[in-house]
């Protein structure tokens, strides 16, 4: 490879190629238990409301750890950050197939959620570093399309595994991958381009230059009185938190959901369900070329602001829509529509935090993605128990289809310009 030439293939794509593969691997653990309900339930004797606090502790645990793990992202690195979390949440992936009752499942996930914590706020500090600002979109929108490919391919394949080798040892099977892909990267990666062997001094130089809109990175502290006296912050997890009730139903009730409404045998299920995660994934594609696409234009503002909008629209309307349908493909159609404009919004948000986080990148998405995933636990309980306090599904989409028209008000009142005022060195 040349050093005064710009090279071929960028270095800083095989960078995207590791945290595709890992956010794959976050939803395909993630899932996992969710096509595990009926025997896992089965063999621990659970209730339809104890698997949903046990959905909802992964949920807590992921929520409350996001700002002190993508600190500790800032801190140390994501090389040496992500191959720690992925290491721990792989042992507890690896652990729910040896737990023998509600109580020890209950911790488990816990912990889990604890581990997950880490991931995309340290994705979040790889891209600021290595990840030119123009670039930005659409990598967040591969990053993200990842996870929901990997959940879509999950649900059918994970369901022929269980059928063959039961779920506890497929449980195991998925922390095993978890712990090769920690290695992996701890020996592949390094956190700054201009520390790899491998980029080209071309390479290096450009992305030391687009790193910002401005080109100019000034050191900071960071301090939590900043990131919260931040109006920006505060409307970024607000908006996030209706993103995340609508995308985590296709995470952990849309396959029983589909299963059991029209009474669908594991496979089948599967199959249906994996539709509004692949739209989902399309979803996060087409909205990270719309930001570049926008931005390239010389529209900053708008091109973070439009593909949001526009995505929590389509959202809220295929939320309300479903409730109309009797037949399972176009219900799965209706859903695939809501979960293509939830996920419209996942790349805007996270491209937010680069802009306004900066070298606090990961403490900025992960406290985003603690509110987003405060909406995530919301949901695991709030679907059981509102379909058994009313009878029907009817008020759980209706309460997400007006979430997200809230969140569309308050994109309209965020500023991507104005970074967090973090005290300067």
């Amino acid at each position: 490879m040349s050093f005064t030439k710009k090279p071929f293939v960028p270095s800083r794509y095989f960078m995207v190629a590791g945290t595709f593969l890992l956010s794959m691997l976050v939803y395909v653990d993630r899932i996992g238990i969710s096509v595990a309900k009926d025997p896992m339930t089965d063999a621990l004797q659970l209730s339809d409301k104890q698997f949903g606090w046990v959905l909802s502790m992964f949920a807590l645990g992921y929520a409350l750890f996001q700002t002190p793990l993508g600190i500790l992202s800032d801190k140390i690195g994501p090389r040496r950050a992500l191959a720690a979390v992925v290491s721990l949440w792989s042992f507890f992936t690896a652990l729910t197939g040896a737990v023998t009752n509600f109580i020890t499942l209950f911790f488990v996930r816990f912990f889990f959620g604890v581990g997950e914590a880490g991931a995309y706020p340290g994705i979040s500090k790889a891209v600021y570093h290595w990840i030119p600002v123009r670039e930005r979109g659409i990598v967040n929108g591969i990053n993200f399309s990842g996870g929901r490919f990997g959940a879509a391919f999950a649900l059918p394949l994970i369901a022929l595994v269980i059928d063959k080798l039961g779920w506890r040892s497929t449980f195991f099977v998925l922390g095993l991958l978890g712990i090769i892909w920690a290695l992996a990267w701890y020996f592949l990666f390094r956190d700054n381009p201009e520390d790899h062997p491998r980029v080209s001094a071309y390479e290096k130089q450009e992305i030391l230059i687009t790193r910002t809109k401005s080109g100019v990175e000034t050191p900071s502290h960071f301090t939590v009185n900043s990131l919260l006296g931040s109006r920006n912050m505060w409307l970024a997890m607000g908006q996030y938190f209706a993103s995340n009730f609508t995308f985590f139903f296709c995470l952990t009730w849309l396959f029983p959901h589909v299963k059991e409404q029209f009474m669908l045998n594991n496979v089948e299920a599967g199959f249906y369900a994996s539709f509004p995660l692949i739209a989902g994934a399309f979803g996060n594609m087409f909205s990270g070329w719309l930001v570049d696409r926008i931005y390239a234009s010389g529209r900053f503002t708008w091109s973070r602001i439009i593909p949001a909008t526009v995505g929590f629209a389509l959202a809220a309307m295929g939320l309300i829509a479903s409730l109309y349908s009797t037949d399972v493909f176009f219900s799965i159609v209706f859903l695939s529509i809501a979960i293509f404009g939830a996920d419209m919004t996942i790349s805007p948000s996270w491209t937010l935090c680069n802009d306004i986080g900066k070298l606090h990148s990961g403490a900025v998405s992960g406290t985003m993605n603690m509110a987003g995933n405060i909406g995530s636990f919301i949901t695991a309980l709030a679907f059981p128990y509102l379909r058994d306090w009313t009878g029907s599904v009817t008020p759980f989409f209706i309460i997400g289809a007006v979430l997200n028209v809230l969140a569309i008000i308050m994109w309209l009142r965020i500023k991507p310009e104005n970074p967090i005022r973090f005290k300067t060195i």
